[in-house]
């Protein structure tokens, strides 16, 4: 009996594999079939008209550069009557890719390989675009594939509504750029009635960064070497908040400016809204022994000093000054000259003398936010008619002064007739980020560029999204400070929340040098 009862089990054990398997090969089958289905429903491209023309798409990838580990380039025809897009994409060294529907979505692995296959080559991209019934086939385009690796996880940015007295939600977020993956860092929902601003890492070191809380809890938070310090926001030597941060290589010093910050509204002019310092100084903080560092040849009575950035080497600290202008009367006057001063890293103190790169005397225009390229290079800024707040003029653009000949020139090859601000340096100095108003005039939207060793830019190219027409039409927020940062960041932010809202913060001293300022 027992031998009778293992035969038994045995068999229908069998049976019941057997009958799996076949249900496992009936649903491979099924899927198979239906998705041989869905592709012959799809259109497919039929007395294709051939235009020489290339096609217009958005975002505008046409003849951009792009690194071997960017998300995928997705796009759509410009035109909402294009119902239907057949894409293929060919590589100069190899392989395929295609995609068809309202718009392009790429597969993110078989795009990284592409890409990965054809460094230092190119992709042609051909478009075959269905409007009215009506099939086009375009002129192929190129994508070129760099050789310089971005190196870089992703980006930090602040996502703000541009309003001007009322903020809503907004927050700090990081985006991962080989794919689309995105999230918040620290959102004003967890800190209720307060703001926040500026998060800056020190070359793109997600260990070290700063960021700025206004409001009733305001601090500045500086976190360094796995550890956070809540400062009081104000200072009562200051009579201001630590703004605008830059970090020294080293990490032990960082340098801020003091602003007290307006604004006014235009009545009648392109421009809708100026923002404006009443005063602005400078100093640098030592995160070691919490002391602000003050030096009056950097808070000078009578001028604004604002916007600071290290040199690669730390030796130099450049920033913007200019005369102080009585507002509102005085505001197309007041114009930013670039300057710089020596840096003693084992005292934290500045040297004697300011020199002056470029003179707002001399070239009649504004210079705003300095950023030194991490090799040593470069000083890219943006140059405007008058002020600092940059955003909200339509004729700023990016500048490269090259530290090794002194010339100084328009970057033409990404400026756009709308406003180019808020840049910043990839580690390797070969990839460089900035905002621009060209997609609509309202929206600050995050572009990038490579650039050369001789500081030729590549034409920049919009952050991707998987479905960007959409997202970029229905976004309702301004990209901000945008940087770098060399992976993911996992900050505690129900800590850091209680954290702000307690009201603790970490006491500093003020140590004041004074220097003949005539």
């Amino acid at each position: 009996m027992q031998h009778t009862h293992d035969n038994t089990h045995t068999v229908l054990t069998t049976v019941r594999f057997g009958t799996a398997r076949t249900f496992s090969l009936t649903i491979r089958l099924a899927v198979a079939l239906l998705l041989a289905v869905i592709i012959a429903c799809q259109p497919r491209p039929h007395d294709v008209h051939q235009a020489n023309t290339l096609p217009d798409i958005y975002p505008d990838y046409v003849d951009v550069t792009v690194p071997a580990d960017i998300a995928p380039l997705n796009f759509a025809m410009s035109d909402d009557e294009v119902d239907w897009l057949c894409v293929e994409v060919t590589g100069s060294k190899g392989g395929r890719l295609t995609a068809s529907g309202e718009e392009t979505d790429f597969d993110i692995d078989a795009w990284h390989q592409l890409l990965a296959d054809n460094i230092g080559g190119e992709l042609r991209v051909t478009v075959t675009a269905r409007k009215e019934q009506q099939w086009t086939s375009y002129r192929p385009f190129i994508i070129h594939v760099s050789t310089q690796p971005l190196g870089e996880w992703g980006v930090t940015y602040r996502r703000i509504a541009p309003g001007y007295s009322l903020f809503g939600l907004m927050g700090i977020w990081q985006r991962n750029l080989s794919n689309f993956d995105e999230a918040p860092l620290l959102l004003t929902s967890q800190i209720p009635g307060q703001c926040i601003n500026c998060h800056t890492p020190n070359r793109t070191n997600p260990d070290e960064y700063v960021f700025h809380v206004r409001g009733s809890h305001g601090a500045t938070v500086i976190h360094r070497k796995g550890s956070y310090e809540w400062l009081k926001a104000k200072n009562d030597t200051l009579k201001g908040s630590m703004v605008y941060p830059a970090w020294h290589p080293n990490g032990r010093f960082c340098a801020f400016s003091t602003n007290k910050t307006a604004q006014m509204f235009h009545m009648a002019n392109p421009k809708l809204i100026e923002v404006y310092d009443n005063a602005s100084d400078l100093f640098v903080y030592d995160t070691q022994t919490h002391t602000i560092l003050i030096d009056s040849l950097v808070m000078k009575p009578g001028w604004s000093e604002n916007t600071p950035t290290f040199s690669a080497d730390g030796r130099w600290l450049f920033f913007t000054t200019a005369l102080q202008q009585t507002y509102p009367k005085g505001y197309e006057q007041q114009r930013y000259s670039l300057c710089r001063v020596a840096f003693d890293v084992s005292t934290g103190r500045l040297g004697d003398q300011v020199d002056t790169l470029i003179h707002a005397r001399q070239t009649g225009k504004s210079v705003t936010w300095p950023r030194a390229s991490y090799d040593g290079r470069y000083v890219m800024y943006t140059q405007l008619d008058y002020g600092y707040f940059s955003v909200w003029h339509p004729e700023a653009d990016l500048w490269l002064l090259d530290l090794k000949t002194g010339e100084a020139r328009p970057m033409d090859e990404v400026n756009s007739p709308r406003s180019e601000s808020l840049h910043q340096w990839s580690a390797n100095s070969r990839w460089f980020l900035f905002t621009s108003r060209r997609d609509d005039g309202l929206y600050t939207r995050l572009y990038f560029a490579s650039i050369d060793e001789e500081g030729k830019a590549t034409k920049p190219f919009l952050l991707p999204q998987r479905h960007p027409k959409a997202y970029y039409r229905n976004l309702l927020y301004s990209y901000n400070t945008p940087d770098f940062t060399t992976r993911r960041i996992d900050p505690d932010t129900r800590q850091m929340g209680q954290r702000i809202e307690s009201g603790e913060r970490v006491p500093t001293t003020v140590n004041i040098n004074k220097q003949n300022t005539e």
